[in-house]
């Protein structure tokens, strides 16, 4: 073997010549080695990897029969010169060992290489890095020697012909497979990129994604046309959905896995993987002694591309010292006048070189970190959402809508970050030993003195570090709160109009912006302080930990636990049971026993708030059981008192995910009394019904509430008071024919909860409940004979009940009635399809988000069928197209401030010359020569230099300032009051025809992006700017020779940024209405949660919930390509001018001085590099997230509704004084382009008349209210109040006069007091009358902070009747002279609507009532 060493010739052979080369020995050894070396050493942990990743088989395709071909040829001449030496040796030639051992190994190795690329096919591998790496560095190695041999061949003594030959061959055939290597396979059989994983089709959009067709190098690649046309025609990408549902279940099932998260016992998962998540979800953890770490479950899911990400971020951290080092050796060149040129040359050449590959190499780390961040990001929303699906009713009271919906929207953007900025964490300390150690070597003890800054200013980093954790945490909290009251003014905006509450509400929400906005300023200004200190201390490094926004909430525990346990003979055992809502609170449910028989009817009966849809809830699981046994046998099948009604179609919300069976689904719409509905359906059962059912009346939504129940056919049915939102003939009905003796459940197990005395007496069981507990237990004649309370109850209020018995008859009889008749509103006729809806406010039975909308909407007559299976009645999100409109920038211009931006910009500018002029007179100042040891004008230098650095210390930390209030907060602030006030000008069609979802984003992200995104991206860009202008003049100066390349590069990056800009802007778009369905169906879910669990359908509302998050990230995920796509492309031209700066520099280094040359290259590597890239980045970031100011805007212009005030109205003092109401000719539509709902209606009501309304269901008997409160305007006619026509007066004047109590009560989180008077008009002490007159005084008494009890959100922690009183308390507050009651007590009990109905009676006995009404026995005493 030859011994490697290299002597002072050797030297002189490669370096001090101006023909230099290797010595053969070198070459034969290291570069021959080289290659295979390091594909040996990646062999094992790649076979590993592939063994473990099989991705399919791919058939053999002629790019890998060529590739094979040409690596069995390289053994073939690799071992051509093995064989050629033994010829040698047996002709008694002895060349060095070397060549027998370099072709050995090469021949070896190139076996390897087939052999790789063969089992890389048939593990699926369409583009290899490793095989890649390892040609490219072999053609690196053999064209050293291939340059030595074209320049031996001059030499004609010492050629040895045969081995060129060989070598030359070698040579060409691996660059052919380098060549090769550069593209991708074609797809494995069976694989996700040929096949959507989930429907097993073509890729959705009809486009599989680039990647997959892309070399390992440039996995961002996308080609001109790819980018250009998909986006414009607004296509996505398939991803691998099966990838990101599996990264999900992983990161879940390692959350479940942690120490104290296991469960309990009880259930083992022997099923199928979706069975064992469903269950570690759903079983209940054990005590926990320490917090779970989620650190632990984000290092165990994604571990492995972490590890990916920290190989390529240290290796481009090695990679940045570089090039200073290679500068610095340019510099030297530069001052050797002796130096040969081809030193330059090659020192540029690795300035280049080196500058392409940390190109490379840092955006496959951006890459990897930023595909992470979106897998992170989706296991996150999958997580929280999987979460929501079990939360209990006591974690809900901790981590409200508003605050989970900032997990999805806000702080799971967080986690992606995280992914990006986390390896700063050992990065920047590596970066600063790096540093350290350069400076030492260059500048000795003098570096000291930097360090000593960098420590001193530790301890204020530190702080500053400290301040801003707290500050996001108090943003965090502010915005939740903010959130949270949206989403509750949101969804009860129908009551906030009714109750003309707007201006009270929103002065809350405004309350809780000014925090938010505060924290905000605080926030800026510490920036400020940290960025004055970056300046003042070149040497201090600050450290990035991982952001703020992860925050640890409380919605991260609380599971729950249905009982699904065998019952012995029994469908539902319950024995010595006590429930509470949470372990906190008092019990309300205490020693229940009772066991309900297979196949058996019970009706539960009690007063309101005696715990009968408590005992519901318990039996499913969503209370807290504190002791005792529960047990049910079978399915459950649940019809929560207040419907739950999903955004889709009528017919899916009545087949709920099961398989249509016609037949079935016949008798279950015709048995639900759902046909004559069906007839007036502008598409049937096809017709979209909105989010919460708001296009369907209170009877609708509740028997559509119950077909779901019965068309899923389980062994248990657990029914909340379905009957009291139908009228009685149809209550009658769809209790003949559905629930009785006779109906088609007849065989099923049935518990209904009812306050219809009418139906007792054919029920098996009755159970009475009072004050939470089991009164009473037995058949409706076992309770008779007792002679007990209940039969005093039955005595007194039974015979007003029977007057439900008759449907027609009794109106008639009712009509009768001396002297005047009652309103009966008949239905339209059946060509008349008209979608009718009741008042309706609430979607899910005691949950929150309650904003069903009134609505009754009506179809032209019929038309073809194509025409109605395309009626829409939501709006689903847009996207703009094209650039973003001009306007918009002058929007955010208004909204700033024109003479503050100007500040601002200018102080940019003055601080970005004094950077220019201090680093420029640092140049001028290492140029002055040494006199004995030390400089000239040392002192003039100094003071110059200490002046600049002193300005431009100043304003980089004035200019913060400025910034911040003109860009953060004025803009911020005027922007979110824009869209805050028109969003409450808006009238209800607004509301019913677009997703809560689509509102909000805009309150949640869009002003998120606002707030923070924007003035980031805007002080980047400045700063982008002026430091390429300044680069640019500093490399003019010191090369003017570069003006001929700056030019057409410039002119480059022109096109690329234009190209990028119109892509990543549609893109951002794309994302956002993509967004949108993502929080739809979150806050769907969580208004429906109860019923979601009681069908045992989380795990497709899972799926549903997966897909749409992927949707969002196909979106999502392109623009991340299209970033990479730009960075590489941009920083290759800024390596150009690298290039060129340093090559005009060794051309002209006869003239230049090094101070300047060092000065141009160094701007030209940092700053052009860097900055240029930086400012195309920022121009394209600032045109897409404006687009956030686009969509804020787009719903601060949308219609609205009348004048609130009027100052000229003429409305007399006192107004109304009288109470007389008159329709005049008056008719009603709600759409432009659809037919009247009310026709013609001319009545006359005198003041204090007591009026009822009754009529079926869509007949339009809540639309005469509508147009009462002008919820919608009149289409023709008048409404009269004391004579004055109500369209000529501002809606506030109007909706504080005339008070509703609706049927559906809606409740804001706050206190008690608050809901009755947000206004804070009223004294305590007329407060506690009216609910001393609503019957609540003693409840709330009993509660321990009474008038300031916390109501939950939307009232869930009072019952349905409680609520219900509530609304009558403010009704009694108001007191009115006219007074509307739209089905104001179907929810309480017979004994409490007669204590109503007396109050009403003494309270209002001069006041004008209107009632809508189911019971006769309500409105039997009327006026008429």
């Amino acid at each position: 073997m030859v011994e490697i060493s290299f002597s002072t010739q050797d030297w002189n052979l490669t370096w001090n010549t101006p023909r230099p080369d290797f010595t053969p020995c070198f070459q034969n050894t290291v570069l021959a080695w080289t290659p295979c070396a390091f594909l040996w050493a990646c062999f094992p942990f790649y076979a590993f990897f592939l063994r473990r990743h099989d991705k399919g088989y791919i058939q053999m395709s002629r790019l890998n029969k060529a590739k094979t071909a040409l690596g069995f040829l390289l053994w073939i001449v690799c071992w051509a010169d093995l064989f050629y030496s033994f010829w040698e040796r047996s002709r008694n030639i002895y060349q060095a060992p070397v060549y027998l051992v370099s072709p050995t190994i090469l021949g070896i190795t190139m076996l390897l290489a087939t052999f790789l690329i063969q089992y890389e096919r048939m593990k699926g591998v369409q583009s290899s890095g490793i095989m890649l790496l390892f040609w490219l560095i072999a053609l690196l190695c053999a064209s050293v020697t291939f340059r030595s041999k074209i320049l031996q061949a001059s030499d004609v003594k010492g050629f040895d012909v045969f081995r060129c030959i060989t070598f030359f061959l070698y040579f060409a055939l691996v660059l052919t497979e380098l060549v090769l290597s550069c593209f991708p396979e074609r797809p494995p059989l069976f694989s996700e990129t040929v096949h959507d994983p989930v429907s097993n089709r073509p890729p959705l959009y009809g486009q599989n994604c680039p990647e997959t067709r892309s070399c390992f190098l440039l996995p961002c690649r996308l080609g001109h046309g790819t980018m250009a046309s998909n986006y414009r025609k607004e296509r996505r990408f398939h991803l691998n959905i099966r990838k990101n549902f599996l990264t999900v279940r992983r990161a879940v099932r390692q959350w479940n896995s942690l120490p104290g998260k296991a469960p309990k016992g009880g259930v083992s998962s022997t099923e199928a993987m979706a069975a064992e998540e469903a269950e570690a979800l759903i079983l209940r953890p054990a005590q926990r002694d320490k917090k779970p770490s989620l650190s632990k479950v984000l290092y165990k899911t994604f571990g492995p591309y972490f590890l990916m990400s920290f190989l390529f971020k240290a290796f481009h951290d090695l990679m940045m010292f570089a090039g200073p080092e290679i500068l610095k050796r340019l510099i030297i060149f530069v001052s050797d006048q002796s130096a040969p040129n081809w030193q330059g040359y090659f020192y540029t050449a690795l300035l280049f070189l080196s500058a392409g590959l940390q190109t490379l190499v840092l955006h496959q780390y951006f890459h990897i970190c930023f595909v992470t961040g979106m897998r992170l990001k989706t296991a996150v929303i999958g997580a929280i959402y999987r979460k929501a699906l079990v939360i209990t009713h006591s974690a809900r009271k901790s981590s409200t809508v508003g605050e989970i919906v900032n997990l999805m929207s806000v702080d799971a953007q967080r986690f992606m970050d995280l992914a990006t900025y986390i390896n700063m964490v050992w990065s920047a300390p590596l970066q600063v030993i790096l540093a350290l150690y350069l400076l030492w070597q260059n500048l000795g003890p003098s570096v000291l003195a930097g360090v000593a800054v960098m420590l001193l200013l530790v301890p204020v980093n530190a702080v500053i570090a400290m301040k801003t954790k707290t500050y996001q945490v108090a943003h965090m909290k502010s915005k939740d709160n903010r959130i949270k009251l949206m989403n509750e003014i949101l969804n009860g905006i129908k009551v906030l109009k009714l109750y003309a509450w707007e201006l009270a509400f929103k002065e809350k929400v405004l309350g809780i912006r000014k925090e938010e906005l505060r924290v905000l300023k605080k926030s800026a200004y510490l920036a400020a302080i940290g960025t004055f200190t970056w300046v003042c201390a070149p040497f201090l490094v600050s450290r990035k930990g991982p952001p703020e926004g992860i925050r640890s909430t409380p919605f991260h525990h609380g599971q729950n636990t249905p009982n699904r346990r065998p019952a012995n003979g029994n469908s539902i055992t319950v024995r010595n049971a006590t429930f509470s809502w949470s372990r906190s609170d008092l019990p309300c449910l205490n020693n229940i026993n009772f066991a309900v028989p297979e196949h058996r009817l019970v009706a539960v009966v009690g007063q309101v708030g005696c715990g009968k849809s408590s005992l519901l809830s318990a039996l499913l699981g969503e209370m807290e059981k504190r002791e005792g046994l529960v047990s049910l046998k079978g399915s459950v099948a649940y019809v929560p008192q207040q419907a739950w009604i999903q955004n889709a179609t009528l017919k899916e919300n009545i087949l709920f995910g099961r398989e249509a069976r016609e037949r079935q689904y016949n008798c279950v719409v015709e048995a639900c009394a759902l046909l004559p509905d069906l007839e007036v359906l502008p598409s049937g059962d096809q017709t979209e019904i909105g989010e919460k059912g708001v296009n369907l009346s209170g009877g609708q939504k509740q028997r559509v509430s119950l077909a779901r129940a019965v068309y899923s056919d389980a062994d248990i049915y657990l029914m909340d008071d379905p009957l009291s939102a139908v009228d009685a003939h149809v209550g009658r009905h769809i209790f003949e024919k559905v629930i009785g003796p006779k109906g088609i459940l007849k065989k099923k197990t049935r518990i209904l909860v009812t306050h219809g005395v009418s139906y007792l007496p054919v029920v098996d069981t009755i159970i009475v409940l009072s004050e939470g507990k089991v009164s009473e237990m037995g058949s409706y004649q076992e309770l008779l004979q007792r002679d007990g309370a209940f039969a005093e109850f039955l005595r007194t209020f039974a015979s007003a009940e029977q007057t439900r018995e008759s449907d027609g008859e009794a109106s008639l009889r009712f009509k009768k009635r001396s002297p005047c008749v009652c309103f009966y509103f008949i239905p339209r006729l059946k060509n008349q399809r008209q979608l009718s809806n009741s008042s309706t406010f609430s979607g899910e039975a005691g949950k929150t988000l309650s904003q069903n909308s009134t609505t009754e909407l009506q179809k032209a007559p019929a038309a073809a069928a194509t025409e109605k299976s395309a009626w829409k009645l939501t709006e689903a999100d847009t996207a703009k197209t094209g650039k973003v409109k001009p306007r918009v920038y002058w929007e955010y211009m208004k909204a700033t401030g024109l003479w503050l931006a100007l500040l601002s910009l200018l102080l940019f500018l003055c601080n970005h010359v004094a950077s220019l002029a201090s680093n420029y007179w640092l140049s001028l100042w290492t140029d002055d020569p040494v006199i004995n040891g030390t400089q000239q004008n040392t002192d003039l230098r100094l003071a110059v230099y200490g002046a600049l650095g002193f300005s431009q210390g100043w304003l980089v930390s004035v200019s913060p300032f400025v910034a911040s209030s003109a860009w953060r907060l004025l803009a911020s602030r005027r922007l979110h009051l824009g869209l805050l006030h028109s969003v409450l000008r808006c009238p209800m069609g607004f509301f019913e025809r677009t997703p809560s979802g689509n509102l909000v984003n805009r309150f949640s992200k869009e002003i998120d992006t606002i707030d923070s995104m924007i003035p980031q991206i805007i002080k980047m860009f400045m700063g982008s700017l002026f430091n390429v202008v300044g680069a640019c003049v500093v490399i003019l100066l010191a090369t003017p020779l570069a003006a001929v390349a700056i030019p057409p590069l410039a002119l480059v990056y022109f096109f690329v940024q234009r190209f990028y800009v119109a892509t990543s802007r549609q893109l951002k778009r794309l994302e956002s209405v993509s967004r949108s369905p993502v929080y739809s169906h979150f806050n769907e879910t969580l208004l429906g949660v109860s019923v979601i669990r009681a069908f045992a359908e989380q795990q497709r509302f899972v799926r549903q919930s997966d897909l749409k998050v992927d949707q969002n990230q196909k979106a999502y995920y392109p623009s991340i390509v299209a970033n990479r796509w730009l960075a590489v492309r941009l920083e290759s031209v800024g390596n150009c001018i690298v290039l060129f700066a340093a090559l005009f520099a060794v051309i002209a280094r006869h003239v230049l001085s090094p101070g300047l040359v060092g000065l141009s290259i160094s701007y030209s590597l940092q700053v052009i590099t860097t900055y240029l890239n930086w400012l195309v980045r920022m121009s394209a970031e600032m045109e897409t997230n404006i687009v956030a100011v686009e969509r804020v805007k787009e719903y601060s212009e949308k219609e609205q509704e009348a004048e609130w005030r009027l100052p000229g109205a003429p409305i007399p003092e006192g107004w109304p004084q009288e109470g007389r109401v008159e329709f005049r000719g008056y008719s009603l539509r709600y759409r432009d382009d659809m037919d009247l709902v009310l026709r013609n209606i001319t009545i006359t009501i005198s003041g204090g008349e007591k009026v009822g309304i009754v009529g079926r269901t869509g007949a339009g008997k809540s639309s005469l209210t509508l147009g009462l409160f002008r919820i919608n305007e009149a289409a023709e006619g008048q409404i009269l109040i004391d004579g004055v026509d109500i369209a000529s007066i501002g809606l506030h004047d109007l909706r504080f006069k005339v008070t509703i109590i609706p049927q559906d009560p809606v409740l804001f989180s706050g206190s008690l007091r608050m809901n009755l008077d947000p206004f804070e008009q009223y004294s305590d002490e007329e407060v506690w009358r009216s609910l001393e007159l609503a019957h609540l005084k003693a409840f709330v008494s009993a509660l321990p902070d009474k008038l300031l009890h916390e109501c939950a959100e939307g009232g869930e922690n009072l019952s349905v009747g409680q609520r219900q009183l509530v609304c009558l308390s403010r009704a009694l507050l108001r007191r009115s002279k006219i007074l509307v009651l739209d089905e104001a007590t179907a929810a309480v009990d017979l004994e409490t609507d007669c204590l109503i109905q007396a109050t009403i009676r003494r309270q209002f006995e001069g006041c004008t009532v209107l009632t809508i009404a189911h019971r006769l026995n309500t409105i039997m005493d009327y006026t008429r």
